[in-house]
């Protein structure tokens, strides 16, 4: 098992803060792999997504919770593997980027979202 770095655990806080701070609050593991959806809550919040990086997770959970879509988190066990394709300062920062990006253009309206639409 590889232990994860100082460094990497730092930027790894130091996202999760920006996460909270910017966008996203009460998840804890935005960039975990695993979604769920229905095919409705799929369907309002992926036509939506504008960010295809690495932080397209954190929009499509800003999305949900713009449109009050339910949102639960279930532990999986996560082990870290070497050759990872991140590069982490870098990666750090344009993650960060796209956070500020989210939260400014929601915010001025340059991307609107549909929030006329029901859930079943």
């Amino acid at each position: 098992m590889l232990q994860r770095s100082l460094f990497r655990t730092f930027l790894m806080y130091g996202f999760h803060s920006l996460v909270w701070f910017l966008c996203v609050r009460g998840v804890k593991d935005t960039q975990c792999g695993f979604k769920l959806f229905t095919r409705e809550a799929a369907a309002r919040t992926f036509t939506a997504l504008h960010v295809d990086r690495w932080a397209f997770d954190v929009e499509l959970l800003y999305i949900a919770q713009c449109l009050k879509i339910p949102i639960a988190e279930i532990a999986v066990n996560w082990t870290e593997i070497e050759g990872s394709k991140l590069v982490p300062f870098w990666s750090w920062l344009q993650m960060g980027r796209d956070l500020l990006f989210i939260r400014l253009r929601y915010l001025t309206g340059a991307w609107k979202l549909d929030t006329t639409g029901k859930l079943d």
